[in-house]
């Protein structure tokens, strides 16, 4: 029997899985952490917690199967996109944190890239525009604040393209990690864009000059890595790509024209092209199956299912210790009593917006807001308007591609453990909701791309791995009256939109 390892480097956690060429799932661990948040709208981790969380999940991972490690024929490593990429010196060591997605703290870079270069430009060269959620626009800051450790400077490297080169000894990029960096990057010609570089005065020799496919072997891995790992010296390790791309390929999706989210902390709602396609607000970059002829086309919220975790752990003591007690999971219990709530939870909008908001609306000021309270509104119609608002934000994505949306969406991640949050999922998009049967990450997509990479599965073999579960269909009539909820939604936000960014000038005075 041969085997196979998939590795996400995620934002909170680190995730591995090992399956035989079946897709089925042997073992599996995951080694959690936290971010750095040392000021308002900033957020930054060091690569070293993600190396080493990668190290202790494989190995626990490879300990937990109890097989033969000669069995185990080769790995794909996935990751959080990493934002500017880890600054590294001469040696190979970081200089600071690396300034993940998350991190906003690059406005003034921002408004300097569509003052100089301007956005039309910047479309015209990388699809994407100027916003502080870009790679680019964060390198820029540092440049611009940080001249010590710019000059210290002298590669950037995305969170999985680091642990393969400290597992490895090989420097790669990914064609999606690079893709996402923006501004820098020409999705014409799948490659560095010397003249964006210029304009930036970013050295060419800060980016990782061999990029390559998320199915190509990267390097093998080192004999001490391997004996610390418990595996064979020189087993292939294959750069996966950003993890939401790796999330839609464990869903099965390799060929254009499919609409696919993956809700986890964030939301990657994205729509796979073999054109280009006239979007507003999106994020494109090369997708991790065939990058050179494929689009990733995608919007999301920045904080979806985490605002649904922060509304648990915030406002929900009594239901996380009867869990603990009893075991009974609170989400199921809060989903209960949600149930009982009529759609549009009496009058109540909620914007998701709880650390700016990127793809559509590009709005670092944007702030969470719960909209239409009253003293009748109890714990459940709150809790109801969020998962409302994550499907508003959805709905929200899907128009943003300017297509339109045929047939049914994918679902995938978190959010499609729960059955009420499917349906309104259904219900607010007004389509056809479909899951993959079992949990379905990037680890499973990594694990594909693996597969893939080393010869051992076919695209074919690989695309039947997803089995699909039962589907949600829409409720027309609730949607009808979602659709008007969703216009209040669209609009609430643009009223609210200048006293969101006065809110944030008093902060930061």
């Amino acid at each position: 029997m041969q085997y196979l390892l998939g590795t996400d480097i995620g934002t909170s956690g680190t995730k591995t899985i090992l399956t035989d060429l079946n897709g089925t799932l042997i073992a599996k661990d995951l080694q959690e952490y936290g971010v750095l948040t040392p000021k308002q709208l900033w957020a930054e981790q060091w690569p070293d917690v993600w190396y080493q969380a990668t190290l202790d999940s494989i190995r626990n991972t490879v300990r937990k199967a109890g097989i033969d490690p000669k069995d185990i024929k080769g790995i794909a490593i996935s990751g959080l996109y990493g934002g500017s990429g880890i600054p590294l010196d001469e040696n190979m060591d970081p200089v600071r944190p690396c300034m993940i997605w998350m991190d906003g703290r690059a406005d003034k870079e921002t408004k300097w890239a569509l003052d100089v270069i301007g956005e039309e430009k910047l479309l015209e060269v990388t699809q994407n525009g100027a916003n502080p959620y870009y790679g680019y626009t964060k390198i820029l800051w540092m440049k611009n604040n940080e001249p010590e450790n710019w000059a210290k400077t002298k590669l950037f490297l995305p969170p999985n393209n680091y642990v393969i080169y400290k597992m490895t000894g090989e420097i790669a990029i990914d064609y999606s990690s690079a893709g996402n960096i923006g501004g820098i990057f020409d999705m014409r010609s799948r490659t560095w864009s010397q003249e964006m570089m210029d304009a930036m005065d970013i050295p060419m020799s800060m980016m990782p000059q061999k990029i390559v496919e998320s199915t190509d072997i990267v390097g093998g891995l080192k004999e001490e890595i391997a004996r610390e790992l418990g595996l064979e010296p020189g087993m292939p390790v294959i750069a996966a790509g950003i993890d939401c791309g790796a999330a839609n390929i464990g869903m099965g999706v390799f060929e254009p024209g499919v609409y696919a989210a993956a809700i986890g902390t964030s939301m990657c709602a994205a729509l796979i092209s073999d054109r280009p396609i006239k979007g507003e607000g999106l994020i494109v970059w090369p997708y991790l199956y065939e990058a050179k002829n494929l689009s990733y086309y995608f919007a999301g919220g920045a904080t979806s299912g985490a605002i649904i975790k922060w509304f648990r752990n915030t406002f929900c003591e009594l239901e996380v210790k009867q869990e603990e007690e009893s075991g009974k999971n609170a989400y199921a219990v809060l989903d209960a009593e949600a149930e009982k709530i009529r759609e549009g939870s009496e009058g109540l909008i909620v914007l998701p917006y709880f650390m700016g908001e990127r793809s559509p609306i590009w709005d670092p000021d944007a702030k969470g807001t719960i909209l239409g309270l009253s003293l009748i509104h109890t714990k459940a119609h709150i809790y109801r308007a969020f998962l409302e608002a994550v499907a508003y934000s959805l709905r929200n994505a899907m128009e943003a591609t300017g297509e339109t949306i045929d047939g049914s969406i994918m679902l995938a991640g978190g959010a499609t453990k729960s059955k009420l949050w499917k349906q309104i999922f259904a219900d607010v998009t007004g389509k056809t909701v479909v899951c993959p049967k079992y949990d379905v990450e990037a680890n499973m997509g990594d694990v594909m791309l693996a597969g893939i990479g080393t010869g051992l599965l076919t695209f074919d073999e690989a695309k039947k791995w997803q089995i699909m579960d039962e589907k949600i269909e829409p409720d027309m009539e609730k949607h009808k009256i979602y659709s008007a909820y969703y216009e209040v939604y669209k609009s609430s936000y643009h009223h609210l939109q200048s006293d969101m960014k006065e809110l944030s000038r008093l902060v930061k005075e």
